[in-house]
């Protein structure tokens, strides 16, 4: 169940990073100059990152663990499982942001920009 997890989030990642694309900011000064949505992608994607990899980690460790023949679970005694699952949780929150982020951030930039000729 732990391998099966860990291929289900990586492939979750995948395809989350597929559909919303690829959001690039090169220097911290583009950065601040973004939008509030660019950032919000930015911020989201770094984190979703982060976030796979302790999960991936975790659930891969957690299944080698239970895979040795013991009379104790190691899932009782270390909780990777279950820590790992619960990451893997927050993971789905960060790359739902990051794809909403990225949507809006896109439409954005389509909008016309609006000239102020009411003064």
């Amino acid at each position: 169940m732990g391998l099966a997890a860990a291929i289900l989030l990586a492939l979750a990642h995948v395809i989350a990073n597929l559909l919303g694309g690829c959001i690039c900011i090169w220097s911290k000064e583009e950065l601040f100059r973004a939008t509030a949505n660019k950032q919000l992608a930015v911020a989201s994607l770094i984190f979703s990152w982060i976030i796979l990899a302790i999960a991936f980690l975790m659930l891969i460790l957690g299944t080698l663990a239970n895979s040795k023949s013991r009379k104790v679970c190691g899932l009782s005694s270390h909780h990777l499982l279950s820590v790992g699952g619960i990451l893997c949780f927050i993971h789905a929150l960060f790359t739902v942001s990051y794809y909403v982020s990225v949507v809006a951030a896109k439409a954005e930039q389509k909008k016309p920009i609006q000239s102020q000729s009411h003064a």
